[in-house]
């Protein structure tokens, strides 16, 4: 999900000096992520998305082919699955069908870790990565759970921030029926409604 363009300040640019993993742990994963910082997770920034796909595109893979699900038994575990379903895809295939492909596996493992309570166990920052697969789906339950989870946030850290995006994404499944900006990735044929929301202004992810 793109919310802001930015450039890479010169701390976070130490993150594109470091070396590949060699052994994947779910701490690599969030270590990686907590070095990057809010500035970069939701921007648009090639070298980042260049060196997300160096460091993770075959931990990725693995993943998505079920390798790894014994990280969903602990909430960092669970965390470094999320981020490598849900939200390292956007940046590492950006404006391609592919970012979305492992949105459905995200959902699931996100649903199976809040039951665990594991959302509560992570730093306040991080449990929105936890609800965000939620807010990524193309249907009302999905957005119905996301904007539950968002308002129960929001009430425990009063930022607005994720509250506004989650109620954008509701709304617009609610109008539409599905994301317009995802229809030329995903080969859909967009409605006149949708080139019009699009042409004016509209949200583009």
């Amino acid at each position: 999900m793109l919310r802001n363009k930015s450039t890479v300040s010169p701390e976070t640019s130490k993150i594109f000096r470091m070396e590949n993993i060699n052994l994947p742990t779910a701490a690599a994963v969030i270590n990686f992520w907590k070095k990057s910082g809010p500035s970069l997770w939701f921007a648009a920034d090639e070298k980042f998305d260049a060196l997300l796909r160096v460091q993770f595109e075959s931990l990725h893979f693995a993943v998505a082919r079920g390798e790894y699900q014994d990280w969903e038994r602990t909430a960092e575990g669970a965390l470094a699955l999320l981020l490598l379903t849900d939200q390292f895809p956007r940046n590492m295939y950006r404006r391609s069908a592919h970012a979305f492909a492992t949105d459905s596996m995200a959902l699931h493992i996100a649903d199976r870790a809040i039951k665990r309570g594991f959302d509560k166990l992570v730093e306040e920052q991080y449990r929105q990565f936890f609800y965000l697969p939620f807010e990524h789906q193309e249907s009302t339950g999905a957005q119905n759970r996301s904007l539950q989870l968002f308002a129960e946030h929001k009430a425990a850290t009063g930022g607005n921030g994720n509250w506004r995006f989650a109620k954008l994404h509701a709304e617009l499944i609610e109008r539409f029926g599905r994301f317009p900006h995802r229809n030329k990735v995903m080969g859909r044929e967009s409605t006149q409604e949708e080139i019009d929301y699009l042409a004016h202004g509209g949200f583009t992810g």
